[in-house]
């Protein structure tokens, strides 16, 4: 099939690397406008300008809720109408829950949390007077278990999950009906991982040591069923199915793409 996501305008938060920038690249490639939006404004532009068509990139810190007013706005005025928000944007801090610091704690719950929050809040209006659409949280697996040295991560994931099920019960009724799903990434190939601890679930990579930090690949042949990492396409292709109408059934639910991590 092509053009699953045509006519569609999606707003994509941490949209300039990583999984925000595999799912920017596939909706536009099946049909999207995509407003992608993050604070690294160099990288940004370039996917926006790699993309085209009308696809553009603007300046989003998601913590300041004044930001969230003016993208919508803006979101608004370019093209009115927005059919599809995924919460993208996130941060990884690791460490034992004794060494993280309360501003480091607080910095990740307002980033993971606090901005998905206000996605939703700001974008939901305007999805609702165009005929409603589709808002994507991206969550992780380490929101459905615990992994040692992640509590923050892991809070801020949980957090996403379930405020994904209460709001995908206020907007499953009435016309304009909006579906609310959560994205539960297992370790994906992105630059998060520069940010989080290389020991996972209390376990270090055998093939890491003193003179060689373990990779995003060693801490995949640890953790996941499948042996290996994953890549922003194999979670884009998950974003696609949960924007386009073929999910039209499917609100409140886990899409988890991790390669049986947590089946182990």
């Amino acid at each position: 099939m092509a053009g699953r996501v045509a006519g569609k305008v999606a707003l994509i938060t941490g949209g300039a690397s990583g999984i925000g920038r595999g799912c920017a690249e596939l909706l536009a490639a099946e049909g999207a406008i995509v407003v992608l939006t993050d604070v690294q404004d160099a990288l940004g532009a370039t996917v926006a300008a790699g993309i085209g068509g009308k696809s553009v990139y603007l300046h989003h810190d998601v913590t300041d809720e004044a930001a969230w007013i003016g993208v919508v706005a803006e979101v608004r005025s370019r093209f009115g109408r927005l059919d599809v928000l995924v919460n993208n944007a996130g941060i990884g801090i690791g460490g034992p829950v004794t060494e993280i610091t309360l501003e480091d704690w607080r910095k990740q719950q307002a980033v993971n949390v606090e901005g998905v929050f206000l996605g939703v809040k700001h974008s939901l209006p305007l999805m609702r007077e165009t005929g409603g659409g589709s808002i994507i949280n991206m969550s992780s697996v380490a929101g459905l278990k615990g992994s040692a040295n992640m509590s923050s991560y892991c809070a801020s994931k949980g957090a996403v999950r379930l405020f994904t099920k209460a709001v995908a019960l206020e907007c499953a009724t009435g016309e304009a009906m909006v579906r609310v799903n959560s994205v539960h990434p297992g370790i994906i190939d992105t630059p998060i991982w520069g940010g989080i601890t290389a020991t996972v679930g209390g376990e270090a990579p055998t093939n890491a040591g003193p003179d060689r930090a373990a990779t995003v690949e060693d801490i995949a042949v640890l953790m996941s069923a499948m042996g290996t990492r994953g890549f922003p396409a194999d979670i884009a292709a998950g974003v696609l199915y949960l924007a386009s109408d073929e999910s039209r059934y499917v609100t409140g639910t886990e899409l988890v793409i991790d390669g049986g991590l947590i089946t182990r």
